[in-house]
């Protein structure tokens, strides 16, 4: 019986410019894999060229994961049984992070293949760490509710529980929503309560601001289509 494959997550950019974040053990193993999950064909070609333009992009097999197509789990699990290794790429930061690639994972697990996660930008670890706010006890919970009365609620639950537990609350939004978010924010939590704005992490634009509730209100930054990370800590 063949030994299963491995399945390397492969970090990518979190920006365009930012190839500097991506350690170089990351190119050898890339060039050493012929089957990718994806969340975008186009986007993990250009990322792949980026990392070394000597790939022959064509030969690659790029399978597509994202909200829209689930993974082919079936065909996961048959490859790796063959001893194929497969690359799992997301479309910016660190695999299974709040994207598909958490189930290319199980199907390894399931079949007791190695799982190798490599070393990239994670905004969300960045984001904690630029914050100044509480990152022994924090909680990640994606993405907030679109219509305004669960998302009111939910913002003032974090708040709520952020207080009560000494817990750091993080989420993020769709980039052309970052605006209305951080009007939400502001219009539903204390005066005191502290935001952080965590946006374009790794470029040159990079944006990283904690201020109470009171102090965003007089200035409010211009989010829009940036991406970003969210973050409340409030006290008691």
């Amino acid at each position: 019986m063949n030994t299963p494959g491995k399945v390397y997550l492969v970090p990518t950019v979190l920006s365009a410019d930012a190839l500097f974040s991506i350690p170089a053990y990351i190119t050898n193993i890339v060039q050493q894999l012929s089957v990718f999950y994806v969340e975008n064909e186009r986007t993990a070609r250009r990322y792949l060229k980026a990392l070394d333009r000597n790939i022959d992009i064509d030969a690659l097999q790029l399978l597509i994961m994202n909200e829209n197509q689930p993974p082919d789990l079936a065909l996961a699990k048959k490859l790796l049984l063959e001893g194929k290794d497969i690359g799992v790429l997301s479309e910016a930061g660190c695999p299974a992070i709040a994207d598909p690639g958490n189930l290319i994972v199980q199907v390894a697990h399931s079949v007791n293949a190695r799982v190798i996660p490599m070393i990239g930008p994670n905004s969300i670890l960045l984001a904690l760490m630029g914050s100044g706010m509480n990152g022994q006890h924090f909680q990640f919970i994606g993405y907030l509710p679109i219509k305004p009365p669960e998302r009111t609620k939910m913002i003032r639950e974090l708040e709520q529980e952020s207080a009560r537990k000494n817990q750091t609350q993080l989420f993020i939004e769709t980039p052309y929503r970052n605006n209305q978010l951080m009007k939400d924010i502001l219009d539903n939590c204390k005066d005191h309560t502290k935001i952080c704005v965590a946006a374009d992490l790794t470029a040159p634009t990079e944006y990283i601001k904690t201020k109470t509730v009171k102090e965003w209100k007089q200035q409010v930054p211009d989010l829009h289509k940036r991406p970003a990370i969210f973050l409340i800590a409030a006290s008691h």
